[in-house]
């Protein structure tokens, strides 16, 4: 009955979006007020990630019962939001009262839609792991046309989607994707790989890949440690995340702060992980400047408690980190743009390969009958590449097809030490949203 009520509740007040570009000079202002309720916030700021904006401030509170959250936003170019056409389709889908951003906690496999099938992977990582999984998949006719690959702590995941090389559709037959199954986790599988491979059936629904990705990692429990894992090269220290989880006790909370470099999605990456921990933020602050991004969020867990063990605090401590650092766009980044054919990746990879590069993340992408894709590498042991081989494998690639992006691996200057309480004395304070709004145009 209490389920059924709050239902109804939620039907009888939809949320409400008012997206406002004259709030302020710099940026637009997208304020969302709705009835509160687990995975909301997550939501929201999926619905702003998939339109691919930049959220340089946000005001999160959902005390009593109601979700109150102010969103500065910009696009790429950082421009104001004017595209009618965004400002639509953010409103259509915020207020339509609908779970957008279901959880999905089934183990990685392959799933079959009409259009390709999505093959979800995690193993041991390796150099040219990505590069033996591409020739696997050319040999057995799988034309891959979107991909997605992280890699942390000597672990990797995918998401691939992919499609018969000769009829350009999904591929179904139970017995031959067995063999891919059987095939790829021979592959994933290192020498002395203490854990398991993974490639099951996925559950059936559509989730977010950046998401999916998190939730892979995390059931592989890539956030713990090992001797030798993710090896950076020199200057490693100064480019971690800084994660503080300390007690607020006046209030019943725990703060979690974090201080880290800059990237597109952080928030999003760290309010996955904060979701699918089961955690619920209540209030929380986000700024970022040209290079460093500042986090603060009072939470609880579901249950309504804050952290109670020092062994949880740090799990917490650990998944954040890992949060942030599986998306960070670690070396030289190189983009490849030319026309799509069978075998392209399998070719481009074994390349990358054969003059020891090691691929750290890659976004694989087809469309119109145009592939265009980028590789963030290191040389094998996770130090910049030397530029006479870029120079060597851009002659053998084509100039005009492959080129290189940026180098990210200059590190920022190290996160310093904050104190809690920049929410303290002021957030809780604006229990209504005017107040909430007069925070924001203060700032």
């Amino acid at each position: 009955m209490d389920d059924e009520y709050a239902k109804l509740f939620r039907r009888m007040n939809p949320p409400r979006v008012v997206i406002d570009n004259n709030a302020c000079e710099d940026a637009t202002v997208i304020q969302v007020d709705s009835v509160n309720r687990h995975g909301i916030l997550l939501e929201v700021v999926q619905v702003l990630t998939d339109v691919n904006l930049v959220i340089t401030k946000a005001y999160i509170s959902s005390d009593a019962g109601w979700f109150m959250d102010v969103f500065n936003v910009i696009d790429h170019d950082g421009n104001k939001i004017r595209d009618k056409e965004v400002i639509d389709y953010i409103q259509r889908r915020i207020e339509s009262n609908a779970s957008f951003a279901p959880s999905l906690r089934g183990s990685v496999g392959v799933m079959p839609s009409e259009e390709h099938t999505s093959i979800e992977l995690s193993g041991t990582d390796r150099p040219g792991l990505l590069s033996e999984v591409c020739a696997v998949l050319a040999d057995l006719h799988c034309t891959v046309v979107n991909a997605e690959i992280w890699t942390h702590n000597a672990r990797a995941a995918a998401v691939v989607h992919v499609q018969d090389d000769s009829t350009g559709c999904a591929i179904k037959d139970p017995k031959r994707l067995l063999t891919i199954k059987e095939l790829l986790c021979n592959v994933l599988k290192g020498s002395d790989d203490l854990k398991t491979a993974n490639m099951t059936l996925s559950p059936p629904g559509v989730t977010n890949r950046g998401r999916r990705l998190h939730q892979i990692m995390f059931a592989d429990r890539d956030y713990e440690r090992v001797g030798g894992a993710g090896l950076r090269g020199v200057g490693d220290k100064s480019s971690r995340p800084h994660v503080t989880v300390v007690d607020c006790i006046q209030k019943d909370y725990t703060v979690i702060t974090m201080r880290s470099k800059d990237r597109p999605n952080l928030l999003f990456d760290i309010i996955c992980t904060l979701t699918d921990m089961q955690y619920v933020v209540f209030h929380g602050v986000v700024h970022t400047g040209k290079m460093e991004a500042y986090q603060e969020f009072y939470i609880r867990h579901v249950d309504g408690l804050p952290i109670s063990s020092e062994a949880e605090r740090e799990r917490v401590i650990q998944c954040l980190e890992a949060a942030i650092e599986r998306r960070a766009s670690e070396g030289l980044e190189l983009e490849l743009c030319t026309e799509d054919r069978v075998g392209l990746l399998s070719d481009i990879t074994r390349i990358f390969r054969e003059n020891s590069l090691c691929i750290k993340r890659a976004e694989i992408s087809t469309k119109g009958g145009k592939a265009k894709d980028n590789f963030y590498v290191t040389d094998v042991t996770g130090n910049p590449v030397d530029p006479k081989i870029i120079d060597s494998i851009r002659g053998q690639i084509g100039h005009t097809i492959l080129k290189v992006k940026h180098n990210s691996s200059t590190s920022p200057t190290a996160p310093q030490e904050s104190t809690m309480g920049f929410l303290f004395g002021n957030l809780f304070k604006a229990r209504t949203f005017q107040n909430f709004k007069l925070v924001r145009s203060c700032s």
